[in-house]
């Protein structure tokens, strides 16, 4: 009787229940290597993928792509120590003798020949039209002085043009409407909008950032920074920085309503929205409060890295205290982002274009930045808001405050 180990669905984290298979990496019959990934499994918060419990081969995929799992479920079946079926079938040409092998080899040749013999020539090419240039050139004068104008072209007694080449215009062979279902992500995604919308009094004000002593410092320092850190400078930190800079200064925009009370919370984890081709997902910054330019990069990279790739854990993606998202990088330049229930802030920080800007008396093109923040009304003031803000674009636009912490 063969060894057969079960892939089971795992504890998802609190309060999930159920998943979705998203997508098998494995195909029956094919090689796994203990703990190598098997299957994705959507749930309604992350993608986990369920790695494979022992060495051997996969013989079974109980549920198809899409269908819906519980914790506990058996999804597929390994054997343990089987050989994959091309492996197997590579072990099996190897075992053959040499005058089984021979005797192929004949057969081979064989059919071969009279392959050959039954053959025939290939046809000859056809004639292929002339050009429509080099057809051009044959019309006379007052044939193309005709055809210039859209007139019928004259055509002497016993002479004939060629056919005029017709566009068949075939009908695009999509589907007029393409319905897919819903994924738990998106679908929660949804659900979360959808409450931030209807239990928060959410407002969005704005302000410009000029970016020109950011950017001058970035490019100054980036190569070094790199040599230095094994990582990219950003202007992410940047904003990092200054958020928590003002977050202190404004501690309603780092709070959350609970019931009938206001908790205004004194760490400051932030959320990072990350877009993947599975939809968007914001994984938290731990004490960025702490954490120096280095560091917050090495930590937004790692996070973006790990959400691409379907690694983020249950974790990684809840407690956030405030969150930034940037459709900057996708080419926004202005948004009214929503918040991430039940946090009271968000801010969207968008493409830097150059701008004309007045600066003292005169006009001067210089790189902006138009950043937003939403927040929740029933907490942060209007006047809290502004100048939070402000903070930011203050702490930006001169980049040597975020250094001594002013």
């Amino acid at each position: 009787m063969s060894n057969l180990s079960e892939l089971v669905v795992p504890e998802l984290g609190e309060s999930i229940t159920e998943a979705v298979v998203g997508r098998w990496l494995k195909k029956v019959g094919e090689a796994i290597e203990v703990d190598e990934p098997v299957v994705d499994l959507e749930t309604d918060k992350i993608t986990v993928q369920l790695p494979a419990s022992a060495s051997g081969a996969l013989v079974a995929q109980k549920y198809a792509e899409g269908d819906t799992v519980h914790v506990g479920d058996v999804v597929g079946h390994i054997e343990v120590g089987a050989k994959g079926e091309a492996a197997q079938a590579e072990a099996e040409g190897e075992a053959e003798t040499g005058a089984e092998a021979e005797g192929e080899a004949e057969k081979k040749a064989e059919k071969k020949a009279k392959a050959a013999a039954k053959a025939k020539p290939a046809p000859a090419a056809k004639p292929q039209p002339p050009a429509p240039q080099a057809e051009s050139r044959k019309l006379s004068p007052s044939q193309r002085r005709a055809k210039r104008r859209g007139e019928p072209i004259p055509v002497p007694e016993g002479v004939s043009l060629p056919a005029p080449v017709v566009d068949s215009g075939a009908a695009d062979a999509r589907p007029r409407e393409d319905v897919q279902k819903m994924t738990p992500l998106r679908k929660r995604i949804a659900e979360r909008l959808v409450q931030a919308q209807h239990s928060t009094a959410s407002l969005t004000t704005f302000n410009e950032v000029d970016m020109t002593n950011c950017v001058a410092a970035r490019s100054r320092f980036k190569q070094e920074f790199f040599d230095t850190h094994g990582v990219k400078l950003g202007f992410m930190s940047f904003f990092v920085k200054a958020a928590v800079a003002s977050l202190k200064d404004f501690p309603g925009v780092n709070a959350e309503v609970r019931d009938d009370a206001i908790v205004y919370k004194n760490y400051y984890d932030v959320g990072i929205a990350v877009g993947t081709d599975r939809g968007l997902v914001v994984p938290v910054l731990r004490g960025a409060d702490k954490l120096g330019f280095a560091d917050i990069e090495k930590g937004i990279n790692d996070l973006a890295t790990r959400a691409r790739d379907s690694k983020l854990k249950l974790d990684d993606l809840v407690g956030a205290t405030f969150t930034i998202s940037n459709g900057g990088v996708y080419g926004s330049m202005m948004s009214t982002p929503l918040l991430n229930y039940p946090q009271t802030g968000i801010l969207g920080m968008h493409n830097i274009v150059k701008r004309p800007m007045a600066v003292g008396d005169g006009v001067e093109v210089r790189p902006v930045m138009y950043i937003a923040l939403t927040y929740d009304h029933r907490v942060v003031d209007g006047f809290e808001a502004v100048s939070f803000l402000k903070g930011i674009k203050e702490r930006v636009e001169n980049p040597d405050r975020l250094l001594f912490g002013v």
